[in-house]
């Protein structure tokens, strides 16, 4: 199928509760693919099943910039927090708009893989964020309903003091 198209803020979809996957066939697997290559054209760091509207609890992830390091994460449940991270981010869904946001420093989630396989991953920093803004699309969050502050148009291009790399604060 390729690349589908993103839905965007106004669409009912967004706030929506996913439901769990429970067939692990052809269909995820192009679903899974299609949503990769989505994320990629678009320049994004991850992508998750309401944005490119399935009501579904998928989320793909990428934070490399060569695209070698693709999470499928399938009904996935972050099961450990640990620390803070305060940082900008954005959201295919939301464009042209930033936000700043506190989120744990590391989580570990489990999840299950495209064949149905439990798998578990511990990770911080980028990445552990990248992993919780997805997975809160799964519950119809998005990003403006959690941040600390929204970044005019002169912050969204230039340096802002969150952007300095930021140091584990006790949680």
């Amino acid at each position: 199928m390729g690349k589908r198209k993103i839905v965007t803020l106004g669409d009912d979809g967004l706030r929506k509760m996913c439901k769990p996957v429970e067939k692990f066939d052809l269909r995820l697997a192009v679903l899974l693919k299609d949503m990769a290559e989505t994320m990629y054209d678009a320049e994004g760091v991850g992508l998750a099943g309401p944005q490119v509207g399935m009501l579904r609890r998928v989320a793909v992830v990428d934070v490399t910039e060569d695209h070698s390091g693709l999470l499928e994460l399938v009904n996935p449940v972050i099961t450990e927090r640990e620390g803070s991270q305060t940082g900008r981010e954005g959201c295919l869904s939301v464009p042209g708009r930033q936000g700043v946001v506190t989120r744990p420093m590391k989580v570990k989630v489990e999840f299950q893989n495209r064949k149905g396989q439990w798998m578990e991953l511990e990770t911080e920093g980028f990445e552990a964020r990248a992993i919780c803004h997805e997975l809160d699309h799964l519950d119809g969050k998005l990003y403006i309903d959690i941040m600390d502050r929204e970044l005019t148009e002169e912050e969204i291009h230039g340096h802002i003091p969150e952007d300095d790399d930021p140091e584990e604060k006790e949680s």
